[in-house]
């Protein structure tokens, strides 16, 4: 068995860093504050990133026009059905959750953190996106609890960078995981693969990339092309090679093949709602991507960080 997995995974699942830290079943409860982004309200670009749903990448976040505690116990309540020693992390996802004013900041993320059962917060943004103030406060918050920061970063190659809008350059996310790991704030990154004309070599690089970097978690997506996304305009006016089921999977292989084994994968695939995706349609079967996953790692006879030189 993989020495980080309690369920005979090759690599560093969530649910054994959860229960290993907390000695208890956590779930994240995802959440949303109602913010926007720099990359939509034009401080930075406009239309934010070109695979964005209008409701910024946070369709299972909790409706904006309820309140939060209305938000956050509507999941918890059925989950406490089945788990009911079960801990939960309140995870800001829907935009960019730290681009708003230090006072709305602290009233959001307090308010979760108040709730029963609360044992941390996991805030995704942008790392052009945090202002001083922020990372003090940030600093702070990390004392009384256990915060992790999530980074979309999706590809270190600027041209694709460019192309999906993404509106800040690689040395912005370096500079910004840099001064997290200095105030010891624990950081997630969310890639993409399958980008616009991105070759395999190129999403290898990526996590070579992440992996000489002080980051504790991982995102790893398979690009979706939803509907009334720019991306569904640029699909169907130049198409784009949309990676197989297959594809993806040997890929996935690879990238895990070069992670180092202490890295948590936070996720392995994409999870987009049916009635919004375009592209691809495998991806409605999660659990079988999921598995076919497990199966050519047990085929290569490998595991995560196998090709992470010492």
């Amino acid at each position: 068995m993989f020495k980080y997995s309690l369920d005979n995974k090759r690599y560093h699942t969530l649910n054994y860093f959860y229960q290993t830290k907390f000695n208890s079943k956590v779930f994240k409860v995802s959440l949303n504050g109602n913010f926007t982004c720099p990359n939509r309200d034009g401080k930075v670009g406009l239309g934010g990133c070109i695979f964005c749903s209008k409701l910024g990448s946070g369709e299972y976040a909790g409706n904006k026009n309820e309140d939060l505690v209305t938000q956050f116990n509507s999941v918890k309540d059925i989950l406490h059905k089945k788990w009911p020693k079960a801990k939960y992390i309140g995870y800001f996802q829907a935009n960019t959750n730290t681009y708003d004013t230090l006072d709305n900041l602290k009233e959001k993320y307090e308010t979760i953190l108040n709730l029963d059962n609360v044992v941390g917060l996991s805030i995704a943004t942008r790392p052009d996106a945090i202002s001083d103030e922020c990372y003090n406060y940030l600093k702070e918050l990390n004392i009384k609890t256990y915060l992790t920061i999530e980074l979309g970063l999706q590809t270190i190659h600027d041209d694709t960078a460019k192309l999906i809008n993404r509106c800040y350059e690689l040395e912005t996310f370096t500079n910004c995981v840099k001064r997290l790991r200095d105030l010891n704030i624990n950081v997630v990154v969310h890639i993409i693969n399958g980008l616009p004309y991105e070759t395999k070599e190129m999403m290898l690089e990526t996590v070579k990339y992440l992996n000489n970097l002080d980051i504790q978690g991982i995102k790893i997506h398979m690009l979706t092309v939803l509907k009334d996304t720019k991306l569904e305009n640029l699909y169907k006016e130049k198409p784009f090679h949309i990676l197989t089921k297959e594809e993806y999977v040997d890929i996935v292989c690879d990238q895990l093949e070069f992670l180092r084994p202490e890295i948590v994968i936070n996720r392995i695939t994409a999870d987009p709602k049916i009635d919004d995706l375009i592209e691809p349609d495998w991806l409605i079967k999660k659990f079988s991507v999921l598995n076919d996953i497990d199966k050519e790692l047990v085929k290569r006879d490998s595991y995560q960080g196998k090709k992470v030189s010492n």
